[in-house]
């Protein structure tokens, strides 16, 4: 492999690197089983009404 080949080779990985990192995220955040549970059983507790929703 010359040597124009194996900088051009480097120069496309760090430029695709670059562009991975500034692409929006396809997955959302992991999220643990035993962090939805409690999730679910502090929403079956206490029903939280949002700040936004004018409460009559």
């Amino acid at each position: 492999m010359n040597r124009q080949k194996k900088l051009q080779q480097l120069f496309k990985a760090k430029a695709k690197k670059a562009s991975a990192k500034l692409a929006p995220k396809s997955k959302d955040r992991y999220v643990s089983k035993a962090d939805r549970l409690k999730l679910e059983t502090d929403a079956g507790q206490d029903p939280v009404t949002s700040p936004e929703t004018p409460a009559e």
